[in-house]
Protein backbone atom coordinates (compact mmCIF):
# COMPACT_ATOMS: atom_id res chain seq x y z
CA UNK A 1 0.00 0.00 0.00
CA UNK A 2 1.36 3.71 0.06
CA UNK A 3 -0.57 6.86 1.47
CA UNK A 4 -4.00 8.67 1.51
CA UNK A 5 -5.36 12.38 3.33
CA UNK A 6 -9.08 13.10 4.64
CA UNK A 7 -9.69 17.13 6.11
CA UNK A 8 -13.02 17.05 6.87
CA UNK A 9 -16.64 15.36 6.67
CA UNK A 10 -19.30 16.80 4.27
CA UNK A 11 -22.24 15.04 3.37
CA UNK A 12 -23.64 16.41 -0.08
CA UNK A 13 -27.08 14.69 0.08
CA UNK A 14 -28.59 12.37 2.51
CA UNK A 15 -27.93 9.26 0.84
CA UNK A 16 -24.67 9.79 -0.78
CA UNK A 17 -21.54 10.73 1.86
CA UNK A 18 -18.68 12.36 -0.57
CA UNK A 19 -15.68 13.31 1.37
CA UNK A 20 -13.25 15.93 -0.22
CA UNK A 21 -10.05 16.07 -0.61
CA UNK A 22 -7.12 18.98 -0.51
CA UNK A 23 -3.90 19.39 -2.13
CA UNK A 24 -0.76 20.90 -0.38
CA UNK A 25 2.70 21.24 -1.07
CA UNK A 26 3.86 18.06 -1.37
CA UNK A 27 6.34 16.28 1.09
CA UNK A 28 8.68 15.16 -1.69
CA UNK A 29 9.11 19.10 -2.06
CA UNK A 30 9.97 19.16 0.90
CA UNK A 31 12.41 16.67 1.91
CA UNK A 32 13.97 17.56 -1.38
CA UNK A 33 14.52 20.94 0.09
CA UNK A 34 15.98 19.87 2.61
CA UNK A 35 18.22 17.24 1.06
CA UNK A 36 16.30 14.21 2.65
CA UNK A 37 14.13 12.34 -0.26
CA UNK A 38 16.63 9.69 -0.98
CA UNK A 39 16.74 8.48 2.60
CA UNK A 40 13.07 8.91 2.86
CA UNK A 41 12.55 6.68 -0.57
CA UNK A 42 14.75 4.12 0.34
CA UNK A 43 12.92 3.50 3.72
CA UNK A 44 9.34 3.96 1.98
CA UNK A 45 9.81 2.02 -1.28
CA UNK A 46 6.31 0.35 -0.72
CA UNK A 47 5.13 0.19 1.11
CA UNK A 48 -17.93 7.71 -7.85
CA UNK A 49 -24.00 6.97 -11.27
CA UNK A 50 -24.98 9.01 -8.91
CA UNK A 51 -28.03 7.60 -6.69
CA UNK A 52 -30.07 9.63 -4.67
CA UNK A 53 -29.62 7.53 -1.22
CA UNK A 54 -26.86 6.98 0.94
CA UNK A 55 -24.08 8.26 -0.78
CA UNK A 56 -21.75 10.48 1.51
CA UNK A 57 -18.71 12.08 0.42
CA UNK A 58 -15.28 12.84 1.81
CA UNK A 59 -12.72 15.24 1.32
CA UNK A 60 -9.16 14.02 1.08
CA UNK A 61 -6.16 16.13 1.79
CA UNK A 62 -2.64 15.05 -0.71
CA UNK A 63 0.36 14.82 1.18
CA UNK A 64 3.49 13.94 -1.03
CA UNK A 65 1.53 12.96 -4.42
CA UNK A 66 1.79 9.70 -2.85
CA UNK A 67 -1.21 9.62 0.64
CA UNK A 68 -4.97 11.18 0.71
CA UNK A 69 -5.64 11.21 4.13
CA UNK A 70 -9.05 11.53 5.66
CA UNK A 71 -10.83 12.33 8.75
CA UNK A 72 -12.63 9.70 11.34
CA UNK A 73 -13.62 9.45 14.56
CA UNK A 74 -13.72 6.71 16.71
CA UNK A 75 -15.23 5.99 20.40
CA UNK A 76 -17.65 8.00 22.45
CA UNK A 77 -17.08 10.80 23.02
CA UNK A 78 -15.65 10.59 19.38
CA UNK A 79 -11.94 11.03 19.05
CA UNK A 80 -10.57 12.36 15.72
CA UNK A 81 -7.72 10.54 13.64
CA UNK A 82 -6.20 11.38 10.31
CA UNK A 83 -6.43 7.60 8.25
CA UNK A 84 -5.19 6.38 4.62
CA UNK A 85 -8.52 5.48 2.64
CA UNK A 86 -6.77 2.31 1.06
CA UNK A 87 -7.71 -0.21 -1.29
CA UNK A 88 -4.41 -2.51 -0.92
CA UNK A 89 -5.72 -3.77 2.42
CA UNK A 90 -8.21 -4.07 4.86
CA UNK A 91 -7.99 -3.16 8.31
CA UNK A 92 -8.22 -0.56 10.57
CA UNK A 93 -5.93 0.85 12.83
CA UNK A 94 -4.82 3.62 14.81
CA UNK A 95 -2.36 4.36 17.31
CA UNK A 96 -2.96 3.86 21.15
CA UNK A 97 -2.17 6.33 23.59
CA UNK A 98 0.14 3.91 25.28
CA UNK A 99 2.40 3.51 21.83
CA UNK A 100 6.10 4.75 22.54
CA UNK A 101 7.39 4.23 18.98
CA UNK A 102 9.10 7.32 17.53
CA UNK A 103 6.14 7.45 15.08
CA UNK A 104 3.52 7.80 17.83
CA UNK A 105 4.88 10.69 19.28
CA UNK A 106 3.11 13.12 17.09
CA UNK A 107 0.10 11.75 16.17
CA UNK A 108 -3.30 11.69 17.62
CA UNK A 109 -3.53 8.38 19.83
CA UNK A 110 -6.82 6.66 21.01
CA UNK A 111 -7.30 6.20 24.42
CA UNK A 112 -9.50 3.87 25.65
CA UNK A 113 -10.25 5.33 29.03
CA UNK A 114 -11.79 7.98 27.46
CA UNK A 115 -14.36 5.95 25.37
CA UNK A 116 -17.50 4.34 27.45
CA UNK A 117 -18.31 2.38 24.21
CA UNK A 118 -14.71 0.86 23.90
CA UNK A 119 -14.40 -3.05 24.59
CA UNK A 120 -11.10 -4.80 24.47
CA UNK A 121 -11.07 -7.85 22.65
CA UNK A 122 -7.51 -8.38 23.81
CA UNK A 123 -6.00 -10.42 21.28
CA UNK A 124 -2.24 -9.43 19.92
CA UNK A 125 -1.68 -8.35 16.38
CA UNK A 126 1.01 -7.46 13.91
CA UNK A 127 -0.02 -6.12 10.76
CA UNK A 128 2.72 -5.79 7.55
CA UNK A 129 2.79 -3.41 4.69
CA UNK A 130 5.34 -2.62 2.67
CA UNK A 131 6.49 0.31 4.06
CA UNK A 132 6.61 -1.03 7.79
CA UNK A 133 4.70 -2.86 10.52
CA UNK A 134 3.04 -2.32 13.43
CA UNK A 135 2.42 -4.38 16.64
CA UNK A 136 -0.61 -3.59 19.01
CA UNK A 137 -3.68 -5.27 19.70
CA UNK A 138 -7.91 -5.58 18.69
CA UNK A 139 -10.42 -3.43 20.27
CA UNK A 140 -13.84 -2.56 19.29
CA UNK A 141 -15.62 0.67 19.32
CA UNK A 142 -18.00 3.20 17.54
CA UNK A 143 -16.34 3.85 14.47
CA UNK A 144 -18.19 6.98 12.18
CA UNK A 145 -16.92 8.26 8.85
CA UNK A 146 -19.27 11.34 8.10
CA UNK A 147 -22.79 10.27 8.90
CA UNK A 148 -22.23 6.68 8.70
CA UNK A 149 -21.65 4.72 12.21
CA UNK A 150 -19.96 1.39 12.43
CA UNK A 151 -21.00 0.05 15.69
CA UNK A 152 -19.02 -2.58 17.65
CA UNK A 153 -16.50 -2.07 14.93
CA UNK A 154 -13.04 -4.07 14.99
CA UNK A 155 -9.87 -2.17 14.61
CA UNK A 156 -6.05 -2.68 15.76
CA UNK A 157 -4.75 -0.04 18.45
CA UNK A 158 -0.70 -0.16 17.34
CA UNK A 159 1.97 0.17 20.48
CA UNK A 160 4.44 0.06 18.39
CA UNK A 161 5.09 1.03 14.94
CA UNK A 162 8.10 0.70 12.35
CA UNK A 163 8.69 2.28 9.28
CA UNK A 164 6.20 5.43 9.55
CA UNK A 165 8.12 8.18 10.79
CA UNK A 166 7.54 11.59 9.51
CA UNK A 167 4.03 10.07 7.58
CA UNK A 168 0.98 12.74 7.53
CA UNK A 169 -1.67 10.40 9.02
CA UNK A 170 -2.24 8.53 11.91
CA UNK A 171 -3.80 5.92 10.67
CA UNK A 172 -4.86 3.09 7.77
CA UNK A 173 -8.53 2.12 7.03
CA UNK A 174 -8.77 -0.61 4.78
CA UNK A 175 -11.52 -1.30 2.11
CA UNK A 176 -9.84 -4.30 0.14
CA UNK A 177 -11.70 -7.96 1.03
CA UNK A 178 -12.35 -9.59 4.05
CA UNK A 179 -10.19 -12.37 2.75
CA UNK A 180 -6.53 -10.40 3.25
CA UNK A 181 -8.08 -9.07 6.70
CA UNK A 182 -4.83 -9.96 9.07
CA UNK A 183 -6.64 -9.47 11.95
CA UNK A 184 -9.21 -11.56 11.08
CA UNK A 185 -11.47 -8.61 11.99
CA UNK A 186 -14.68 -7.69 9.68
CA UNK A 187 -13.96 -4.48 7.57
CA UNK A 188 -15.85 -1.83 8.11
CA UNK A 189 -16.52 -1.48 4.79
CA UNK A 190 -18.36 -4.60 5.23
CA UNK A 191 -19.94 -3.86 9.10
CA UNK A 192 -21.91 -1.19 7.32
CA UNK A 193 -23.06 -2.81 4.42
CA UNK A 194 -24.22 -5.51 7.03
CA UNK A 195 -26.09 -2.90 9.21
CA UNK A 196 -27.93 -1.14 6.41
CA UNK A 197 -25.46 1.86 6.11
CA UNK A 198 -26.16 1.66 1.67
CA UNK A 199 -28.88 1.00 -0.21
CA UNK A 200 -25.60 0.78 -2.87
CA UNK A 201 -22.75 -1.00 -1.61
CA UNK A 202 -19.72 0.65 -3.70
CA UNK A 203 -17.68 3.14 -2.85
CA UNK A 204 -15.38 5.51 -5.22
CA UNK A 205 -12.50 7.76 -5.71
CA UNK A 206 -12.06 11.17 -7.17
CA UNK A 207 -8.20 12.12 -7.30
CA UNK A 208 -7.67 16.20 -8.56
CA UNK A 209 -4.58 16.39 -10.97
CA UNK A 210 -3.68 20.08 -10.12
CA UNK A 211 -6.34 22.24 -8.14
CA UNK A 212 -4.92 22.38 -4.26
CA UNK A 213 -8.94 21.16 -3.37
CA UNK A 214 -11.37 18.83 -4.43
CA UNK A 215 -10.68 15.23 -4.41
CA UNK A 216 -12.70 13.07 -2.47
CA UNK A 217 -13.84 9.53 -1.52
CA UNK A 218 -17.69 8.70 -1.70
CA UNK A 219 -19.72 6.14 -0.27
CA UNK A 220 -22.89 4.43 -1.24
CA UNK A 221 -23.27 5.85 -4.30
CA UNK A 222 -21.64 7.52 -7.60
CA UNK A 223 -21.77 11.17 -7.89
CA UNK A 224 -21.76 11.40 -12.17
CA UNK A 225 -20.29 14.69 -11.91
CA UNK A 226 -16.76 13.39 -10.95
CA UNK A 227 -16.32 11.69 -14.22
CA UNK A 228 -16.95 11.69 -18.38
CA UNK A 229 -19.15 9.50 -20.52
CA UNK A 230 -19.71 5.85 -19.33
CA UNK A 231 -18.63 4.23 -16.37
CA UNK A 232 -16.82 0.96 -18.16
CA UNK A 233 -17.05 -2.01 -15.74
CA UNK A 234 -14.84 -4.72 -15.44
CA UNK A 235 -14.90 -7.75 -13.26
CA UNK A 236 -12.29 -8.12 -10.64
CA UNK A 237 -10.14 -11.30 -11.61
CA UNK A 238 -9.11 -11.80 -7.79
CA UNK A 239 -11.50 -11.70 -4.69
CA UNK A 240 -8.85 -10.67 -1.77
CA UNK A 241 -6.90 -7.31 -3.19
CA UNK A 242 -9.28 -5.45 -6.00
CA UNK A 243 -7.40 -7.06 -8.87
CA UNK A 244 -7.92 -7.28 -12.69
CA UNK A 245 -6.97 -8.31 -15.99
CA UNK A 246 -4.89 -6.29 -18.08
CA UNK A 247 -4.77 -6.88 -21.66
CA UNK A 248 -1.45 -4.91 -22.77
CA UNK A 249 0.40 -1.79 -22.29
CA UNK A 250 1.57 -0.13 -25.64
CA UNK A 251 3.64 3.08 -26.29
CA UNK A 252 3.87 4.15 -29.95
CA UNK A 253 1.69 1.33 -30.97
CA UNK A 254 4.55 -0.60 -30.31
CA UNK A 255 3.50 -3.62 -27.13
CA UNK A 256 6.58 -2.85 -24.68
CA UNK A 257 4.69 -4.58 -21.17
CA UNK A 258 2.11 -7.41 -20.06
CA UNK A 259 1.74 -9.68 -22.95
CA UNK A 260 -0.23 -11.99 -23.70
CA UNK A 261 -1.85 -10.45 -20.91
CA UNK A 262 -1.11 -9.56 -17.01
CA UNK A 263 -3.01 -8.33 -13.63
CA UNK A 264 -3.45 -5.44 -12.08
CA UNK A 265 -4.68 -3.74 -8.74
CA UNK A 266 -5.87 -1.05 -8.10
CA UNK A 267 -4.32 1.09 -5.17
CA UNK A 268 -4.81 3.70 -3.49
CA UNK A 269 -2.68 3.24 -0.60
CA UNK A 270 0.02 3.37 -3.32
CA UNK A 271 1.19 6.77 -5.10
CA UNK A 272 2.99 5.47 -8.27
CA UNK A 273 3.05 2.78 -10.58
CA UNK A 274 4.40 -0.47 -10.04
CA UNK A 275 5.17 -3.93 -12.14
CA UNK A 276 7.85 -6.31 -13.12
CA UNK A 277 11.06 -4.54 -13.45
CA UNK A 278 12.26 -6.07 -16.90
CA UNK A 279 8.91 -4.34 -17.82
CA UNK A 280 9.12 -0.96 -16.70
CA UNK A 281 13.03 -1.43 -18.11
CA UNK A 282 10.79 -1.68 -21.52
CA UNK A 283 9.23 1.18 -20.42
CA UNK A 284 11.98 3.61 -19.47
CA UNK A 285 13.54 2.70 -22.64
CA UNK A 286 10.96 3.96 -24.92
CA UNK A 287 11.06 7.36 -22.36
CA UNK A 288 14.78 7.34 -22.91
CA UNK A 289 14.85 7.72 -18.72
CA UNK A 290 17.87 7.31 -17.29
CA UNK A 291 19.19 5.91 -13.71
CA UNK A 292 19.40 8.70 -10.85
CA UNK A 293 19.44 7.68 -7.17
CA UNK A 294 16.91 5.48 -6.73
CA UNK A 295 14.71 6.72 -9.40
CA UNK A 296 14.62 7.57 -13.48
CA UNK A 297 14.80 10.72 -15.03
CA UNK A 298 13.72 12.58 -18.63
CA UNK A 299 14.72 15.48 -19.84
CA UNK A 300 12.47 18.23 -18.81
CA UNK A 301 12.45 19.58 -22.73
CA UNK A 302 11.42 16.23 -24.16
CA UNK A 303 8.24 15.69 -21.79
CA UNK A 304 5.72 17.09 -24.20
CA UNK A 305 7.28 14.68 -27.02
CA UNK A 306 6.74 11.55 -25.07
CA UNK A 307 4.21 9.18 -25.85
CA UNK A 308 1.12 8.17 -23.59
CA UNK A 309 1.32 4.68 -21.77
CA UNK A 310 -1.45 3.10 -23.26
CA UNK A 311 -2.93 0.20 -20.88
CA UNK A 312 -5.72 -2.01 -22.63
CA UNK A 313 -8.28 -3.34 -20.17
CA UNK A 314 -10.99 -5.11 -20.61
CA UNK A 315 -10.74 -4.25 -24.69
CA UNK A 316 -10.56 -0.63 -23.63
CA UNK A 317 -7.63 1.71 -24.07
CA UNK A 318 -6.79 3.79 -20.97
CA UNK A 319 -4.23 6.41 -22.24
CA UNK A 320 -1.86 8.07 -19.59
CA UNK A 321 -0.22 10.44 -20.64
CA UNK A 322 3.30 12.34 -20.12
CA UNK A 323 2.51 14.68 -17.72
CA UNK A 324 0.57 12.37 -15.94
CA UNK A 325 3.44 10.05 -15.50
CA UNK A 326 6.31 12.35 -15.16
CA UNK A 327 6.55 14.05 -12.00
CA UNK A 328 8.48 17.36 -11.97
CA UNK A 329 10.00 18.36 -9.12
CA UNK A 330 12.20 21.57 -9.25
CA UNK A 331 14.48 21.12 -11.97
CA UNK A 332 14.29 17.57 -12.33
CA UNK A 333 11.29 15.41 -14.46
CA UNK A 334 10.77 12.22 -12.58
CA UNK A 335 9.27 8.83 -14.18
CA UNK A 336 6.63 7.29 -11.98
CA UNK A 337 7.02 3.73 -12.98
CA UNK A 338 8.32 1.62 -10.51
CA UNK A 339 9.97 -1.85 -10.81
CA UNK A 340 10.56 -4.53 -7.94
CA UNK A 341 7.01 -6.90 -8.18
CA UNK A 342 8.51 -9.98 -9.75
CA UNK A 343 9.34 -11.04 -6.25
CA UNK A 344 6.29 -11.06 -6.07
CA UNK A 345 4.43 -12.33 -9.06
CA UNK A 346 5.76 -12.16 -12.21
CA UNK A 347 2.94 -10.47 -13.98
CA UNK A 348 0.72 -8.08 -11.80
CA UNK A 349 1.20 -4.48 -11.64
CA UNK A 350 -0.21 -1.83 -8.66
CA UNK A 351 -1.89 1.07 -10.52
CA UNK A 352 -1.88 3.70 -7.78
CA UNK A 353 -2.53 7.60 -7.70
CA UNK A 354 -0.45 8.07 -10.84
CA UNK A 355 -3.22 6.49 -13.03
CA UNK A 356 -6.14 6.80 -10.83
CA UNK A 357 -5.88 10.44 -10.81
CA UNK A 358 -6.73 10.29 -14.66
CA UNK A 359 -9.36 8.08 -14.22
CA UNK A 360 -12.55 7.97 -11.75
CA UNK A 361 -12.76 4.62 -10.36
CA UNK A 362 -15.71 2.86 -8.48
CA UNK A 363 -15.20 -0.08 -6.53
CA UNK A 364 -18.38 -2.38 -6.39
CA UNK A 365 -18.77 -5.08 -3.39
CA UNK A 366 -22.02 -6.49 -4.10
CA UNK A 367 -21.43 -7.13 -8.24
CA UNK A 368 -17.16 -7.46 -7.62
CA UNK A 369 -16.74 -5.29 -10.46
CA UNK A 370 -14.23 -1.81 -10.74
CA UNK A 371 -16.08 1.11 -13.08
CA UNK A 372 -13.97 3.23 -14.33
CA UNK A 373 -13.89 6.80 -16.37
CA UNK A 374 -12.27 9.73 -17.28
CA UNK A 375 -11.85 12.28 -14.18
CA UNK A 376 -13.11 15.61 -14.93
Amino acid sequence: MKWLVLLGLVALSECILILPLRKVKTLRETLREKNLLNNFLEEQAYRLSKRDTNIATHPLRNFLDMVYVGNITIGTPPQEFRVVFDTGSADLWVPSITCESPACKTLSTFNPQNSSSFRKAGQPVTLVYGSGLIRGFLGSDTVRIGNFVSLNQSFGLSVEEFGFDGMPFDGVLGLAFPSISLTGARPIFDNLWSQGAFSEPVFAFYLSKSKPEGSVVMFGGVDHRYYKGELNWVPVSHKRHWQISMNRTTMNGEVVACSPGCHATLNTGTSVIYGPKEMVTNIHKVMKAKPKDSQYVVSCDAVNTLPPVIFNINGIDYPLPPQAYIIKVKNSCLSAFRGGLEALSPDTWVLGDVFLRQYFSVFDRENERIGLAPAV
